[in-house]
């Protein structure tokens, strides 16, 4: 798994690239929580992702709930496999995806 980070003001852009799994999943976690700090916007691209298990949903349901209490997180270019994921598990309910 690839991330990378593209910071503007107060808006973060998270772009990942592979597999969001177990062994994954933790790098992604500290990525993304160690930048939120004055962050009023978070968009996760998905674009490149080619999996997510529940460990995965686990970090995007986290950093849901942080940003539900200072700004807003959406989920932009999610591939029919991943939205498949989402709507199964509920996720497509809770997350705001474009």
């Amino acid at each position: 798994m690839n991330v990378n980070k593209i910071e503007n003001g107060e808006q973060l852009t998270v772009e990942i690239e592979g597999r969001v799994d177990t062994t994954t999943a933790p790098a992604l976690e500290a990525e993304i929580k160690g930048s939120l700090e004055g962050k009023t916007d978070v968009v996760l691209d998905f674009k490149n992702v080619e999996y997510i298990s529940s460990a995965g949903l686990r970090v995007l349901l986290s950093t849901q709930k942080i940003m539900n209490r200072q700004g807003s997180m959406k989920v932009i270019n999610v591939n029919e496999d991943i939205m498949e994921i989402f709507e199964v598990t509920g996720f497509s309910d809770i997350l705001t995806i474009e």
